[in-house]
């Protein structure tokens, strides 16, 4: 069986529950990605759940990439300011959302020495 004919046929089940409960599936061809979504799911939560995965993979690269640390501001910012979607940030998190923006454009002044380098 394909992935694709097991999505197929995730399909049909999902449509046997099409009465009982809500589901969104997603389907990403390109990489064998299925995401299931219920009923509560709303965009700031879709959008939390796929930051969970930028964060690991730029847990996960350490520092052994040379895009990790912006990876990594990046995603510190984002998810900051998800969680506080509708709260106002604090100081302490403006503060570290500003460290974060410095980080940002010391590692990109560091990406651009090292390309004219090379």
């Amino acid at each position: 069986m394909t992935f694709t004919e097991f999505y197929q046929s995730l399909l049909q089940l999902a449509k046997s529950y099409d009465k009982k409960t809500q589901l969104k599936i997603e389907y990403d061809s390109d990489n064998d990605i299925i995401k299931i979504f219920g009923e509560k799911i709303h965009s700031i939560a879709k959008a939390k759940n796929g930051l969970n995965d930028v964060i690991e993979l730029a847990y996960t690269t350490a520092e052994h990439h040379p895009y990790w640390n912006l990876l990594y501001n990046c995603s510190q910012i984002s998810k900051t300011i998800l969680d506080r979607w509708d709260d106002n940030l604090t100081k302490d998190e403006l503060e570290d959302i500003k460290w974060s923006i410095k980080e940002l454009k010391h590692s990109s002044e560091k990406l651009q020495e090292n390309k004219k380098e090379n």
